[in-house]
């Protein structure tokens, strides 16, 4: 009765708070998301409901403007078309719809509230900490592209010196992480300044390897085709790609190890059940 009457007690709370700060209806909020974006994955209710609610703490967040310049700077290069107040507050909204559950636990079991507020905050650091890695995951697919797009560039130098046509040649077939900077680059080249635009795609990235290539660029930019220097780069890139070719492929067996031990334990489970089953029909006959 009492966890009936928090849920019933939080909902009418919920709905006056809705109603004072007038947030709009989810077939409002879910119409004008889908039209906006025009995409085929429609946005689902749960999404948008927890949207409206993360728009409302987002304009009561706490941020000092470094802190804000840094995850605006690393949402841009994760593509996360968000801001960073809203980016916080969707963290923070998430993490307290887990962690509101503890209340009527409290009153219930109350050895499981902490254990709630627990996972609330492990959920609000896995929200928190989402751009980084999709910052990670981009920064592997394009680094996995590099040793292909540093081996074109050596060849290319031979009869072409145009950046910007080497650069819209190979987005052509670049996986679509690095296409995206490329094409990028390619048009901040053709607007402004073509060593300022390659310095930004060196800290979008933010890549041990792009860092050479863009020193590359700088040179070619300079006047100097430096064709050793991008000969001894894919040889150098090539190795690293080996290298990491060899790990994964290191990390296999002990994959297929764990797989063989647990087929090893379902066969013996197999027959340790056919035996006990046999045991204990032996035994009902021995005393009838």
């Amino acid at each position: 009765m009492k966890f009936l009457i928090g849920i019933l007690f939080g909902m009418a709370c919920y709905f006056i708070l809705a109603d004072i700060y007038r947030l709009p209806y989810i077939r409002t909020s879910k119409a004008v998301n889908n039209l906006a974006k025009s995409q085929k994955e429609r946005t689902s209710s749960i999404d948008i409901w927890l949207g409206n609610v993360a728009s409302f703490f987002a304009k009561r967040v706490p941020m000092n403007e470094f802190k804000r310049q840094e995850l605006e700077a690393d949402l841009k290069t994760a593509q996360m078309d968000v801001t960073p107040e809203m980016y916080t507050a969707n963290a923070i909204v998430k993490a307290l719809l887990v962690g509101v559950f503890a209340i009527p636990l409290y009153f219930i079991f109350p050895i499981l509230s902490p254990v709630v507020l627990f996972l609330a905050f492990i959920l609000y650091r896995i929200n928190i900490k989402s751009v980084s890695v999709r910052i990670k995951a981009k920064r592997a697919k394009i680094e996995n592209d590099l040793p292909r797009f540093v081996a074109t560039i050596s060849k290319k130098l031979e009869y072409q010196r145009n950046i910007i046509t080497i650069l819209e040649d190979f987005s052509k077939s670049a996986n679509p992480e690095l296409k995206h900077e490329l094409d990028i680059t390619a048009a901040d080249m053709r607007s402004g300044n073509e060593e300022a635009a390659v310095t930004r795609l060196e800290t979008r990235v933010g890549s041990p390897m792009m860092s050479d290539v863009c020193r590359g660029f700088i040179t070619l930019i300079h006047g100097d085709t430096a064709q050793v220097y991008w000969s001894s780069l894919a040889m150098k890139f090539s190795d690293i790609q080996r290298q990491r070719l060899k790990a994964e492929a290191n990390k296999i067996p002990k994959k297929v190890k764990r797989l063989s031990m647990c087929l090893l334990v379902c066969f013996m489970l197999i027959y340790v059940v056919v035996i006990v089953v046999q045991i204990m029909n032996s035994m009902g006959v021995m005393f009838r």
